[in-house]
Formats: structure tokens, sequence, C-alpha cells
């Protein structure tokens, strides 16, 4: 019995020191900057954008590029993944903008050149900064917000309280603390987690059409989340499922197409 107790303590010590381990790395996980780096969008191989450092509410300094709309179109809001940086979705970018449709693609604080760390309700702060700089510029009918990954929270945050003409979420979750326990199924991760950002508590907010992407086979964030999501919405909402659509991979099944296409419509 005294070997099993002691089994029984290591055990149990190493579950805590886990837990520990967890708590105190958390935003490291959740936001894992892929660069602190700031490069200019010509630097980048996107000259068509200028940068523009704004100022948020709480004093912090975060970058946006914007390409300015041609006349009559519609501005896209980006909201990028926690992966993300400017500089790495320039492909996206140009494809967003061939049309004569403008961007405003966010930042967030402390990455790729933006001060401070992440954080939901710094990143929340950032989004507000960002759509301020949108709407001084466009009537807010013409924009669309669109985020992607952890950015579709920021994105419903966004359409959920203020005004917006169409909202887009590409791979999106209910919360991240859905996914984290998910992932982490014997962990008591609804109690640890800072940072759980529910859209299933903010979508009944949207009002404006909705689009919801997701691939069938997303490892990260997987469908289930995504459809969820789209049963707490309103109406008009369309989901569309990519068969074999992976997590950052949905432009090669024509997640861009579909997107202009929604953009467009009346």
């Amino acid at each position: 019995m005294t070997v099993l107790k002691w089994i029984a303590v290591v055990v149990a010590a190493s579950y805590l020191a886990g837990l520990v381990l967890l708590f105190a790395k958390q935003r490291s996980l959740l936001f894992p900057v892929p660069t602190t780096e700031r490069t200019a969008p010509a630097a980048a191989g996107f000259p068509q954008a200028e940068e523009q450092i704004l100022t948020t509410s709480d004093g912090e300094q975060v970058i946006v590029w914007h390409v300015p709309a041609k006349p009559g179109r519609p501005v896209v809001l980006f909201f990028p993944g926690n992966g993300d940086f400017l500089a790495g979705r320039v492909n996206r970018f140009r494809g967003i903008t061939a049309d004569g449709t403008g961007l405003v693609a966010l930042s967030y604080r402390g990455y790729a050149g933006s001060t401070s760390a992440p954080s939901e309700q710094g990143l929340l702060q950032d989004a507000a900064a960002a759509y301020a700089f949108a709407t001084e510029r466009y009537d807010a009918r013409r924009v669309v917000a669109w985020g992607f990954s952890l950015g579709t929270g920021v994105a419903v945050a966004i359409a959920s309280g203020h005004p917006v003409g169409k909202l887009i979420l590409e791979a999106p979750y209910t919360s991240t603390v859905d996914v984290a326990a998910s992932l982490f199924r014997f962990v008591p991760i609804r109690l640890l987690m800072r940072d759980q950002s529910h859209s299933d508590e903010r979508i009944g907010g949207v009002t404006v059409p909705l689009l919801i992407m997701h691939g069938t086979n997303d490892p990260a964030i997987p469908l289930t989340f995504g459809e969820r999501l789209f049963a707490l919405a309103h109406e008009p909402k369309k989901l569309v499922r990519f068969p074999g659509g992976g997590h950052e991979n949905l432009d090669d099944f024509g997640a861009l197409e579909t997107a202009r296409q929604f953009i467009t419509e009346p």
C-alpha cells in the first residue's frame, strides 16, 4: 500500500504541476505569435496596400494594411488567425482586392510590429480601432467583416456590436474554450482558461447576412464547431462545407470565389 500511495502522490503531483504549467503558458499556446518583426506592404510584395498605425483605446499601437476600395465597391475588414501575420497573407489579400474590393487587415497587438501582448480583450480593442479606421472612410454598410480561425471570434464581436454590411466566418468556433476542452479532455479547462471568446453568446446579435465556410477535414477547428455556431445564427445565413478542405487551405477548394460571390450579392 505504501508503494501505491507514493505512486498516487507522484501522479497527482505531476498532474497538478501540469495544470500550473498549462495555466501559466496558456496565452502562448492560444496566441503563438509567429513573428514580431514589422514588414512594410511593399517589402512583402503588396505595394497596393498602405500601412497605417492606429492607437487603441488603451494606448497601444497596432498596424493595419489598407487598400482603398474602388468607387462603389465594398471593403473587407479582415481579422487573421492566431498563427498569421500580414506579410504571410499577401496571396489572400491580392485575391480579395483583385476586383476593386477594398481591404483593412489588422495586425493584432504583439504581432508583426504592433505593440503589447495579445489577449481576448486586447484583440477586441484592436478590432474596434480597425473598425473605426474603416468606418471613417467608408459607409458601414460597405464593410464586410471577415474573420479566419481565431479571428472569427473577433469578427463576430465586431458584427454583433457595430453596424456592418455582411459577415464572413472562415473555420469558426463556438468558443475557444470549447475547442480547448476538446483537446484537453482530462483538464478542467473551463475553469483555467482566461480568453474564452464566446462567439456562441455573441452570434445572436448579428443580423446582417452571414457566410460560414469550413473544411470537412479541418484538424484544428473541426467542422462540428462551425455547424453549431451556424445553428445559433439568425437568417439570412449560408454554410458552405468544402469536402476535403483543411484549416488553412480553403482557397484551394474555392473559398475565395465563394466569398467574392457572397460579398457582391445584393
